[in-house]
């Protein structure tokens, strides 16, 4: 039996494998989705999911954001989602044992963890924590993040949370790396002013909708980021009624801060470091505050992308 395979609970809508379970109600036509445990939830936290094309910036995203938010005085709790496991490392100085790592080493008895084991203390007291994940080919990412939440909340680690951050695996939204989505308020896309970043946002911006039909979370609009212009990320908001809810310049500093290991919020304080901090405090405040509200918006068809981007 694989341990990271065997006990998925899968639930599917028109979905031919044997091995998956129907469910009645499916997140998307032809959808075949990770059912994580109904009835285990992060409770009162506010819990964002970042999303975004790989390489896109997410994790440098979701580390300052999660900064912001200890700097407006928050609990914070940022979770890596991805088999690299280097969301946390700015916030920490190091990769951190993942949570597959250190069940592994119990043999995947969960009890016999404490918090010190998976949770480490990063920059101005953001918590961090990696999830892992299966072996590349081999496992689903939605069983690491259910687990995850399971053993957050078998030691009650989520009762002195006010944020929760997931960091997530690139643009592939599979059931697996969906299933952050399930625990979320808001999700939000990172993307830069180019046709590729834009194209996986609208996929994904579908994949959030889909979920929305069974779960609470919402999208909450697209982060430009390493963008000097926003013009075609703008055209794309449009025409989709997707908003863009802040603007992180290209700026080389920000490239040097994960050479350095550091967040935004550590570095010289220039004048350009400065508005960028500033514009994370923006954002955080407006995300706690709920002043970005739900999208409406309709993702385009794939074709349809190809015609509305571009220079006239």
């Amino acid at each position: 039996m694989n341990i990271l395979t065997d006990p998925l609970k899968l639930k599917t809508t028109g979905c031919a494998d044997a091995n998956a379970s129907k469910c009645a109600e499916g997140d998307g036509e032809g959808s075949v989705q990770v059912q994580l445990d109904p009835t285990v939830k992060i409770g009162s936290a506010k819990v964002f999911s970042i999303y975004g094309k790989g390489g896109i910036g997410k994790s440098t995203t979701s580390s300052n954001l999660s900064v912001a938010f200890s700097k407006l005085g928050k609990r914070v709790l940022q979770i890596g989602c991805d088999p690299k496991h280097d969301s946390t490392f700015t916030l920490t100085k190091r990769l951190i044992p993942t949570v597959i790592d250190v069940l592994e080493e119990v043999n995947f008895h969960s009890e016999e963890l404490r918090p010190e084991d998976f949770v480490f203390e990063g920059y101005n007291g953001v918590m961090c924590l990696e999830a892992g994940g299966p072996p590349a080919g081999t496992g689903c990412g939605g069983y690491v993040v259910g687990q995850t939440v399971k053993l957050l909340k078998e030691h009650h680690l989520l009762e002195d949370t006010d944020v929760v951050i997931f960091d997530v695996l690139g643009d592939v939204v599979c059931g697996g790396f969906a299933a952050p989505l399930q625990h979320s308020e808001r999700a939000m896309i990172v993307a830069a002013n180019d046709f590729d970043s834009i194209f996986a946002a609208n996929r994904i911006a579908a994949a959030i909708q889909a979920k929305s039909k069974n779960y609470g979370v919402r999208l909450a609009g697209i982060i430009a980021n390493r963008s000097r212009e926003t013009d075609q990320i703008d055209k794309f908001g449009a025409a989709t009624g997707i908003q863009r809810v802040a603007h992180l310049p290209d700026l080389d500093v920000i490239r040097k801060s994960r050479l350095k290991k550091m967040t935004l919020f550590e570095m010289d304080h220039t004048d350009e470091i400065l508005a960028v901090q500033q514009e994370y405090l923006r954002l955080a405040t407006e995300m706690w505050e709920a002043k970005t509200p739900p999208v409406q918006g309709k993702p385009l068809k794939d074709r349809d992308i190809f015609d509305l981007l571009g220079f006239d």
